[in-house]
């Protein structure tokens, strides 16, 4: 059966009017706006209920249920009656739009809502999440472009109430059911009365942060329990998905990130909604811990870093020795593929960056030397990127068609100012090492140079292992926003519509990053992951036409007239710290041989085969192995496990037989011992996957 209840409404003469329904759903949604700011309002309907009910009470607002003489939150089932339940919820604010949903079958009859004095000091509250009011007409809200009407207005207390009827209650019930102390969303209209309401709470952070904010800012608050937090938002509408969290680690943090200031405490934390999602969560991080390439960089001995300069990793012997690895082998594809090696210098004069547009559009990625902003002195800047460079390889000298394709690269060091709280690791640092690249080429040479840009990338990356953990994503130009970018509606229309045809037309699976793009053209960024899950791009090809034009840069065609180029910016490794520091926690600093910076250890069992044992380790030397040998005064167990521990691949123990006999005993890395051969098929067998880049 359904059960019913009386609802008393007034019409539009002032007379009230009786009506039944079931009060199961939303409450009369209300809408409340006052001129004041602390406004001390709240609003309470009074139900009676006809027999012993359980049900839950939901809200958007602060609030609580009472019931007899007790009070009971938001979100916890009640069972009372019969007799008198009131539901009280908290304006308090300039605007404020507070609804309710009762969950449970309830009979009762009610007064309507009725607004009276607060008790407590008010919180800042204001605009719906969910909702707005045409300018012409604040009396009424829109929601997905339909007009909601209010069926009853009461003036109280300096404000004014406006009521609305049922047809809202399917639109809130979604956004407002689920969960104790939901979110109170605020927006204070005054930047005054925001400063005085945090002085007054003795919150002097957040009384500086609105202080620094432009004129122009929306102030915003969120409310969760009694905790008022300033925040751009969003928070989560509700706290009861949370079934499970932990506090995972505490840090010092300058205020601000300024020595100058204070230091505070950060607490870091995480939640999930199930036990187990946690729990396995926590399991991957301590997996994570042990691949990070920061403490992994330093038990290996590959880089470190200073003090003196944040973000300026220091290379050591072992590092090195793997960076110059990549290297070698970017320039053994690249030779392969027809590009030519060029060398440009790492520091020019102003004028070429304000030629580029990067004076105007990335200054402060910049690190300068000189005044900025004084015209009059000279000033140069470290290059962030090699482009402005290697278009004067082209500008050298007249160009014909005949000299394009030109595929030009560079390994090169590049300088970017990162902010502090950016840098992490190898991973974002401010000094670099990039071979990077710059194809200039006719225009209907475009699909076919950007096929050979990626599927290069594709295979480099193949043969580091990383090629399976990549993504693609489609970076465009935002319209809304044409301060970040040059150029022309049209000029980006043709070539993020040429981009977009050569990716299908290669089946390249991408996102579309919007705004993402760089100043001058749409990029293809090829994304990757730490080993905490955050993303970072590892790869660009961009495509441009517009540097071309502002450098003046041309080629006579075969028709002998002169046009512009195109121009491909393209990595294939990307940055080598950053790929570096993805390689350690792919594979847990357990690198493939042909990248290990020791490919093999030698292991004299005692010192009186220190001979036989530098002998062995000559002859693979000379053959272009990576070779070391422990000559220590130890037992041979305690240098196979250092071996181990420093993730050698390959460990030849050196016994009397073996030196008799012109073997080695061969332990390898993740197999074990593998048998005792002679010296040259070891040497076979390591060369063989060093050539083939075995992983």
């Amino acid at each position: 059966r359904r059960r019913q209840r009386q609802m008393c409404i007034r019409d539009s003469h002032g007379m009230k009017q009786n009506f039944s329904r079931v009060e199961r759903g939303f409450g009369w949604p209300a809408f409340w706006k006052s001129e004041g700011f602390r406004n001390r309002v709240a609003f309470r309907r009074t139900y009676h209920l006809e027999e012993e009910t359980s049900f839950t009470v939901y809200s958007n607002a602060i609030g609580h249920v009472l019931a007899g003489e007790k009070k009971y939150p938001f979100g916890k089932k009640i069972t009372c009656g019969p007799g008198e339940v009131a539901i009280a919820v908290h304006a308090g604010c300039i605007e404020a739009f507070p609804c309710i949903y009762i969950e449970g079958d309830v009979i009762c009859s009610d007064t309507g809502w009725m607004a009276e004095d607060y008790e407590k000091d008010p919180q800042p509250a204001g605009k719906s999440k969910y909702f707005t009011r045409p300018e012409q007409n604040p009396t009424v809200w829109e929601y997905s472009e339909k007009v909601y009407e209010p069926v009853s207005v009461t003036e109280y207390n300096g404000g004014t109430l406006y009521e609305f009827e049922t047809e809202l209650n399917a639109v809130l019930e979604a956004k407002f059911k689920n969960g104790y102390q939901p979110v109170l969303i605020c927006c204070g209209e005054s930047r005054e009365e925001a400063i005085a309401y945090f002085k007054e709470k003795e919150e002097p952070y957040k009384v500086e942060l609105i202080e620094d904010l432009p004129e122009d800012a929306e102030i915003s608050f969120y409310q969760q329990g009694e905790f008022v937090d300033l925040c751009a938002g969003p928070h989560l509408m509700s706290t009861k998905p949370i079934k499970a969290f932990k506090l995972t680690s505490l840090a010092g943090a300058y205020w601000r990130g300024s020595e100058k200031n204070k230091m505070l405490t950060r607490i870091y934390g995480t939640s999930f909604t199930k036990k187990a999602d946690l729990e396995e969560y926590l399991n991957r991080m301590e997996e994570a811990k042990k691949r990070d390439h920061r403490k992994l960089g330093k038990e290996l001995g590959l880089f470190m870093m200073h003090d003196a300069g944040p973000g300026f990793p220091f290379f050591l012997p072992k590092g090195m020795t793997l960076k110059n690895t990549l290297i070698d082998y970017w320039r053994e594809i690249h030779k392969k593929a027809g590009y030519v090696e060029v060398s440009t210098p790492i520091i020019l004069n102003r004028s070429l960056w304000e030629t580029s547009g990067h004076w105007d559009h990335y200054l402060d990625g910049m690190f300068i030397l000189g005044d900025p902003h004084d015209e009059t002195k000279e000033c140069f800047a470290l290059r962030p990127m090699t482009c402005p460079f290697q278009y004067q390889v082209f500008l050298n000298r007249m160009r014909s068609y005949r000299d394009l394709p030109m595929r030009l690269g560079e390994t090169s060091t590049l300088f970017r100012n990162e902010d502090s709280g950016e840098m992490h690791g190898l991973i974002r640092v401010r000094q670099f090492t990039i071979s990077e690249g710059h194809l200039i080429l006719r225009p209907e040479q475009l699909e076919e140079e950007f096929k050979g840009c990626l599927e290069l990338a594709r295979y480099m990356l193949d043969t580091l292992g990383l090629g399976e953990d990549v993504t693609y994503r489609f970076s465009q130009w935002d319209p809304n926003d044409r301060e970040k970018f040059i150029g022309t509606p049209e000029q980006w229309a043709e070539a993020q519509d040429a981009m977009e045809k050569i990716l299908k037309h290669l089946n390249v699976p991408y996102t579309i990053g919007i705004g993402e793009a760089a100043f001058y053209g749409p990029k293809l960024d090829i994304q990757i992951k730490n080993v905490y899950g955050k993303e970072d791009t590892l790869i660009t090809l961009q495509v441009d036409q517009m540097l071309a034009e502002l450098f003046g840069m041309e080629y006579v065609d075969v028709d002998g007239q002169k046009r512009r180029p195109y121009i491909i910016h393209r990595t294939s490794l990307g940055c080598y710290e950053r790929t570096l520091a993805l390689l350690i926690e792919k594979y847990a600093g357990a690198f493939p041989l042909w990248l290990a910076p020791e490919q093999v250890r030698v292991l004299p069992i005692s010192e009186r085969l220190h001979d036989a044992a530098q002998a062995v380790t000559d002859r693979l030397k000379a053959a272009g192995l990576r070779v070391e040998i422990d000559r220590r005064n130890e037992k041979i167990g305690y240098k196979i496990r250092e071996a181990q521990v420093q993730k050698v691949p390959y460990m030849l123990v050196v016994g009397d037989r073996e030196a008799e006999e012109g073997t080695v005993s061969v332990r390898a890395r993740g197999e074990g011992d593998i048998g005792s051969m002679p010296v040259e098929d070891f040497l076979a067998r390591a060369l063989r996957e060093v050539a083939e880049k075995k992983r």
